[in-house]
């Protein structure tokens, strides 16, 4: 029997007389150390979900909190590399290290406050589509949101900030490209745990696909508008899944907790490294009426 392979750029090889797929043969990296979240508590949670689909083994790089002088991950080692990150600059030639494993085909996942990093370093800000604050404003590029009357996701170059969000609360998702891998199977709309729902991010929105959307209702203080909640974006080769949702400020908040946030954020890990899912919906998955959440 063949079964395949995944080498480090998330490219597909045929091994011949191998009964089954190697388990856990994605390799992931993920970064964290500075972040105005509890990257402490919420950096095991991320490795747990992912270790638990038996599909990867995830490596942990962390920055100093003093600094980032010396740092400099070998990322080449790893399929994909996942940031829960929002800090001070890495080296330039950290940067340009990164720049070059995605554009050779590596794999990107920005989880919740990562999009809040860098704000002046381009490249990152074309792999993550969108970003909020940082300095954010109508010079990083437009705003995105899907237009219901138009039924299409629309930019908006007015001036004014860049990120924001109202209070804390749970909120649906709609998906608005159902058939992408990430999402083809699940419902095309689920209720998401207490979470912040970022609003009014803007960046180059260059090679943008926006998945799924939510109502920033003004009466949470939100913009009014159906926001960008999980986004993938292509740069060069490599494929990069940009998701919104995750906040805490400890290890049981329900933003982490929902199954919703688990499983999208396991299945574009897999997506990002490889450009498939094959993942399996999960029986707890929430519904349109009712969250879900795991302990």
């Amino acid at each position: 029997m063949k079964s395949l392979i995944i080498n480090s750029l998330g490219a597909l090889s045929i091994l011949a007389h191998v009964s089954s797929v190697s388990a856990a043969s994605l390799k992931v990296l993920i970064v964290d150390g500075q972040n105005n979240h509890n990257w402490k508590d919420t950096t095991p949670i991320l490795k747990k979900y992912l270790e638990e689909t038996k599909l990867f083994t995830v490596d942990v790089a962390t920055t100093s909190a003093k600094g980032t002088a010396g740092f400099a991950p070998d990322f080449g080692k790893y399929d994909v590399i996942v940031s829960n990150y929002n800090g001070e600059s890495w080296p330039d030639s950290t940067q340009k290290a990164f720049e070059q494993f995605v554009k050779n085909g590596g794999g990107f996942v920005s989880v919740h406050a990562a999009n809040n990093s860098f704000s002046n370093w381009k490249a990152y800000n074309e792999m993550i589509g969108l970003g909020g604050w940082g300095g954010r404003s109508e010079k990083s590029g437009p705003y995105l949101y899907w237009d219901a009357k138009a039924k299409k996701i629309v930019e908006d170059l007015e001036k004014g900030r860049g990120g924001s969000h109202g209070s804390q609360h749970e909120f649906l998702v709609e998906a608005r490209e159902p058939n992408h891998p990430i999402l083809k199977g699940l419902p095309k709309k689920w209720m998401h745990g207490q979470d912040e729902l970022y609003d009014r991010l803007r960046g180059p929105a260059r090679n943008v696909t926006v998945l799924a959307t939510s109502f920033a209702d003004p009466a949470k203080r939100g913009s009014g508008r159906h926001e960008p909640m999980l986004m993938v974006i292509n740069h060069g080769k490599g494929r990069v899944f940009h998701t919104t949702l995750g906040h805490a400020r400890d290890a049981k908040a329900p933003a982490m907790l929902c199954v919703g946030f688990i499983s999208t954020f396991q299945r574009g890990t897999e997506w990002a490294a490889t450009g498939k899912v094959t993942q399996s919906i999960p029986d707890d998955f929430p519904t349109e009426t009712k969250v879900s959440t795991r302990n």
